[in-house]
């Protein structure tokens, strides 16, 4: 029985097509082919033999996908090619190439590539190598930035006001109760309602025996535009609108819905912790100059300034536990007061002053530099008598700086002034980094974060010069 022939493999050809997957044979085998074979060493003495020995069995073959490192059909061998790629500088770093290390700034790209586009920072690549044009470029930056989201958080507190009252309106009365009392009115919630739209406002019901409101005062209070510390009315509910009303007679209608007074505030927040107090009482002030500056500017001025006439209402878009809104609703006892040549009395500070050691004198004894602050001021609205516009500065600088480390005492007036323009660049710049914090962090901004922005965006070193000459010369 004869024995089966070994199947021969076809030769390859030396030229390959390419035609299919090229295949590599075994070097190990090729090479043993190509070397002569040693005579075998004797298994035994004296004996040899003659015969070969058996080469191992081929390992198997394998097929290798064809690559871009596979050599073409002009190329005599592999390892001959070396690819020689270009080499590309990376802006932005420091591994550059050799032969532009030694380029200067006249011959660099004339854009950088950040991803972003730098057209709104008004910066070129020649402005980069000037620290003083990078620091007006970020100063600007950060002013147009505070001044969006004043704005911003200005239409959040400001918005969704009901405007004025007209025909076709309809009212309802949701309690029988007023909710909020103050020293010569009453409130009670209505809603108004129009078509889909519907608001929530507040009758204001004068108290039995109240002295009768200057006329020129409501006119006044009823022309004004919405402010965010005054009172604004939205029209007059006529007799018999609302059955079962707790009152007789027209009534005004007034936007924001009150919750206390600031008499009634300042029962319950001087059992706080005397910082806490302090600071919350300089917030209502700030408020309060605020509501004041804008009637002086409007030429009047208020009779008399009552606590339990001051009303307090919670800001929309705000946490319920946050600082109150201060509205200042007794118009029936503003004067007209013409505005005086710049210098003259203020004809609130007295007023303030007495209200400011009113309130200082129901919190504890503590040596903070706020309430030492206040103090001073308490005493410089009596003897100096400054404006509600000169007053709010001094308040603001005593919130949120510049302290009197800045001022210094007996120092020359030209470098402290000049120190003044670096200190509001950088308390806008911390001011931003701390609003995207809390943004980041998913926290609403407050109604302080709201009156700092407002502050820091419109203050000058003209402006705190003022008030820290009003505060500590």
């Amino acid at each position: 029985m004869s024995s089966p022939e070994t199947p021969t493999e076809p030769p390859e050809p030396d030229d390959p097509t390419w035609s299919t997957q090229p295949t590599y044979s075994n070097l190990g085998e090729i090479r043993a082919h190509l070397l002569p074979s040693k005579a075998c060493r004797p298994r035994t003495p004296g004996s040899c033999s003659t015969d070969p020995q058996p080469l191992p069995p081929p390992l198997p073959k394998k097929i290798l996908t064809r690559t871009q490192s596979l050599p073409n059909r002009r190329t005599s061998h592999a390892s001959s090619i070396q690819v020689q790629l270009p080499r590309r500088p990376f802006l932005g770093s420091h591994s550059v190439d050799k032969s532009q290390a030694e380029v200067g700034p006249a011959c660099a790209p004339a854009e950088l590539t950040f991803g972003l586009t730098d057209a709104p920072l008004g910066l070129s690549l020649r402005n980069l190598h000037s620290p003083e044009a990078v620091h007006a470029a970020l100063a600007a930056r950060q002013l147009q930035g505070l001044h969006a989201i004043y704005a911003r958080l200005r239409a959040r507190f400001m918005g969704g006001h009901p405007g004025p009252c007209r025909p076709g309106h309809g009212f309802r009365l949701l309690d029988s109760s007023p909710c909020a009392e103050s020293g010569d009115a009453l409130y009670y919630r209505v809603v108004r309602v129009h078509d889909d739209a519907w608001h929530i406002l507040v009758a204001k019901v004068p108290k039995p025996g109240a002295d009768v409101p200057h006329p020129w005062g409501l006119e006044l209070q009823a022309s004004l535009s919405p402010h965010f510390n005054l009172q604004g009315l939205c029209g007059v509910v006529p007799e018999g609108t609302l059955p079962g009303a707790p009152w007789r007679g027209a009534v005004a209608l007034a936007a924001e819905v009150p919750e206390r007074t600031v008499a009634q505030w300042l029962v319950e927040a001087c059992t706080q912790p005397p910082e806490e107090f302090v600071w919350a009482v300089a917030l209502v002030l700030l408020q309060l100059s605020a509501a004041l500056e804008f009637l002086e500017a409007w030429g009047a001025a208020l009779v008399e300034l009552r606590p339990e006439n001051l009303l307090l209402a919670a800001p929309r878009g705000c946490a319920a536990t946050g600082h109150a809104r201060l509205l200042l609703a007794d118009f029936g006892r503003v004067c007209l007061q013409p505005p005086g040549p710049p210098g003259s009395p203020g004809p609130h500070a007295p007023q303030l002053g007495s209200l400011l050691r009113e309130m200082l004198g129901l919190a504890t004894p503590s040596t903070t530099p706020l309430t030492a602050g206040l103090e001073r001021l308490a005493a410089q609205l009596t003897r100096l008598q400054p404006s509600a516009s000169r007053t709010r500065g001094a308040l603001q600088a005593l919130l949120w700086g510049p302290g009197p480390e800045v001022r210094g005492r007996g120092a020359p007036v030209g470098p402290w002034l000049r120190a003044l323009g670096p200190w509001l660049r950088l308390r806008r710049g911390l001011l931003v980094l701390r609003l995207a914090e809390r943004a980041a962090g998913g926290e609403a901004p407050s109604l302080e974060d709201w009156l700092c922005c407002e502050y820091l965006a419109e203050a000058t070193e003209s402006s705190m010069g003022q008030a820290l000459a009003l505060l500590w010369d």
